[in-house]
């Protein structure tokens, strides 16, 4: 990793920037970033384009002049050997090139931390929330549960590897009108079951599943005539459905390698009491009104197009009623940042939720929704109807059984959340460098095929000091494995796992290119085998850590 020694070159620069122009007021600190190309070196720094306007000169004579400085202080500093030269680029870019020797010591750093090699204490142990999922207990879950699974699950991963305390959060509406008609379908099963005709009420659910689990519900129950079905009240055949749709979501979420610390239940937070201790709370702060008989939130104060009901005419709570008090729990349960991740239909909710979270005193800023956007399933080239049979959908469970865990969860983070993926089932089965997932994991697992050779080979990786590691396929991949935790850092900054997923692609392409190009195991010169073999190990330990994080195995054989 390239992180301290970008660190120190900063504060070095920073300083030269000063002695240079003495204490100018509105000068901008100096950033070193990753360059646009690898042509450019290591660092680049737009220093003289941003302080143009302030020094009235042309950028390319600022970066000139600055050159000079920067080079006479790097020169008499401990990076003398770090820095091979200083380029200065139209139209005033000043670009940092490294010696091989600095770059080597990226793989001295990864021996060091191993397993940890990536970690950061940028989250200062910040306390957030994500919630995902939260999908409703009426049926299995679809490709659109998958999608936020595979995405706020990996998500949390990375947040934790950079040291924020992280919730992950499934919030289980289990009341309300959605769930009456689960149960009310249910029943109707049963009654088909045992010869009676009876029509689905209204929006009623019509999967098959509804007849399964109306079979289990009377097999369980001992029901075997008509008039045993009407011993059991709406609450019952309610309370079953709701429990069973859940243990089906948790097994296929186990599965799917996607674990929750809470199980949050509306049933629980949006009780009748919660409720009216929300309304009196928003009332005392002045920001609801009585008209036409229902209670109005004015949630137009805080940007929203219009104000919202919070309690209808015939005295129904609307859904954002609960959905409020939940929100006011999360915050009260300490976290000082919440992400709910959401699909694309509920994007015209957000306005009316942030301005209830406004309107509780929080600042709008600590609530943030990420919508992930649908998948489109491809099987032959084909796109798969998203409704197999009446009433039923393509599940998780289907696609896991179809490509697998791995693959299933890689596909669903190919693409940034907010773009629309396609997922093509075929590809995600093949064994070849086309399927992405499989060319990082086959890599992972060529690099243990090396070492069993070398270990009959009687070679020992070399694991610091490395010396002999200059060829461009060589170099290209240590500064790939030194910017993994910028991958991270990404994530963070987009609040999406695309760009790790990216940074895998690429650090395997980098490996392949150098196990093609280099003979790794190379009985005329141990010493640079040592140094090969312990390259790519260091590669191994980089790929291992971002697939686990990513939620994937990391195979030694494929």
């Amino acid at each position: 990793m390239l992180k301290e020694l970008k660190s120190n070159l900063e504060s070095l620069l920073n300083a030269s920037m000063q002695e240079f122009t003495g204490n100018v007021d509105g000068l901008s600190k100096i950033f070193l970033e990753p360059p646009t190309d690898v042509i450019y070196g290591e660092f680049t720094t737009n220093i003289a384009l941003k302080s143009a306007k302030l020094f009235k000169k042309p950028p390319l004579v600022i970066a000139n002049e600055l050159q000079k400085v920067f080079l006479e202080n790097i020169k008499n500093s401990n990076h003398s050997s770090d820095i091979e030269k200083i380029e200065v680029k139209t139209p005033g870019f000043i670009n940092f090139y490294l010696t091989p020797f600095a770059v080597s010591r990226v793989i001295d750093q990864l021996f060091d931390e191993n397993e940890n090699y990536g970690r950061d204490t940028f989250g200062n142990k910040e306390k957030i929330q994500i919630e995902f999922v939260s999908a409703n207990p009426t049926g299995p879950l679809s490709i659109a549960h998958a999608r936020q699974a595979a995405v706020g699950d990996a998500l949390g991963n990375i947040l934790e590897f950079l040291d924020f305390e992280v919730t992950k959060e499934f919030y289980l509406n289990d009341e309300g009108n959605q769930i009456n008609l689960l149960g009310e379908s249910i029943k109707c099963r049963a009654n088909e079951i045992l010869g009676q005709a009876v029509e689905l009420p209204e929006n009623g659910y019509q999967g098959e599943y509804i007849r399964d689990m109306a079979a289990e519900f009377m097999k369980k129950n001992g029901i075997k005539i008509l008039k045993d079905i009407e011993k059991f009240s709406a609450a019952d055949w309610r309370d079953f459905g709701v429990n069973y749709l859940l243990d089906v979501i948790k097994k296929e979420l186990n599965d799917f390698r996607v674990y929750f610390d809470v199980w949050a239940h509306q049933s629980n937070i949006g009780t009748e009491n919660n409720i009216l201790q929300l309304l009196e709370t928003l009332r005392a702060k002045g920001v609801t009104y009585e008209k036409d008989g229902a209670l109005w939130f004015r949630s137009t104060d805080f940007g929203d197009d219009k104000d919202r009901v919070l309690r209808k005419s015939d005295g129904a709570y609307t859904y954002l009623t609960p959905d409020i008090v939940y929100h006011k729990d999360k915050f009260e349960r300490g976290f000082s940042k919440v992400y709910n991740l959401w699909g694309p239909d509920h994007h015209g909710y957000i306005p009316r939720l942030k301005a209830s979270v406004q309107a509780l005193g929080y600042d709008k800023n600590c609530l943030s929704v990420i919508i992930v956007q649908l998948s489109t399933l491809y099987k032959n080239g084909e796109v798969l109807s998203m409704s197999t049979r009446k009433g039923q959908y393509i599940s998780l469970r289907e696609v896991m059984d179809e490509v697998g865990v791995d693959a299933a969860r890689f596909f669903f983070m190919m693409r940034h959340v907010s773009a629309h993926l396609d997922f093509d089932l075929e590809l995600a089965k093949k064994e070849t460098s086309e399927n992405p997932v499989f060319y990082i994991q086959y890599a992972h697992a060529r690099i243990h095929s090396i070492n069993v050779k070398a270990k009959d080979a009687g070679l020992t990786p070399k694991d610091k000091n490395f010396k002999l590691l200059n060829s461009e396929e060589e170099l290209i991949l240590i500064k790939k494995i030194g910017s993994f935790n910028d991958s991270l850092l990404m994530c963070y900054s987009q609040m999406d796992p695309y760009p790790l997923v990216n940074y895998l692609q690429e650090l395997a392409n980098c490996f392949h290119k150098f196990y093609d190009k280099h003979k790794v195991i190379n009985e005329a010169n141990s010493e640079l085998s040592r140094e090969r073999l312990g390259l790519a190990n260091a590669t191994k330990i980089a790929l291992a850590n971002g697939l686990g994080l990513l939620g994937l195995t990391t195979p030694e054989k494929m």
